[in-house]
């Protein structure tokens, strides 16, 4: 995966309510956007609905900021898609997890990701650039091209899928049912915001 620095420096035009906020927040160009993204901490957001959630928290998650950046992208008529890949969540590709998974007694869990596509490069902005504490995450399980609004519910029923797929393959621990593995999963990325 490729950072922000990655995404087109396009000027942005005054185009709509996500243009204008962007504007009024300093970014002159696409890139600038994507930069004052990724700076903004990790951290869950009080609507996940709300497009402007995310610069009204000045926070947000790899959901919240990649479909703010995707709906400037509509905005600025540029070809960026927003996308949601299932992974296998670990301390080297996701650093901040491993004492919960450890306590769990488990190396790794199958995580929902969103992130960017700009011209067949993965764009994750907020993960480190290449050379950061991160692993690159190796190989996604599935990935699908989806809308800012399918964010929520949608993504949920998704990775809950893959979670329950996860649990009936021989692959995964027989101790644990489903509820235990989401609050497993809860616990990882309640560490992520720490």
């Amino acid at each position: 995966m490729r950072s922000w620095n990655a995404l087109p420096a396009c000027a942005l035009i005054s185009a709509g309510e996500i243009s204008r906020e962007f504007a009024a927040a300093g970014a002159r160009d696409f890139r600038g956007a994507a930069r004052y993204v990724h700076a903004l901490p990790y951290g869950r957001n009080s609507n996940r609905t709300d497009p402007l959630i995310v610069i009204r928290e000045h926070r947000g998650t790899c959901s919240t900021k990649h479909a703010l950046l995707k709906r400037l992208a509509d905005e600025q008529q540029l070809e960026i898609a927003l996308v949601i890949g299932i992974y296998y969540m670990n301390e080297r590709n996701t650093p901040g997890v491993g004492r919960v998974l450890e306590e769990c007694g488990l190396e790794s869990i199958p995580e929902a990701h969103c992130y960017l596509r700009y011209q067949d490069g993965r764009i994750d902005v907020t993960r480190e650039a290449a050379g950061g504490p991160a692993e690159p995450i190796a190989r996604f399980l599935h990935e699908e091209e989806i809308s800012p609004e399918q964010i929520g519910d949608y993504k949920i029923a998704l990775h809950q899928r893959w979670m329950r797929g996860w649990l009936a393959s021989p692959d995964a621990p027989r101790s644990l049912d489903f509820d235990e593995l989401w609050k497993i999963r809860e616990a990882c990325i309640a560490a992520l915001g720490q």
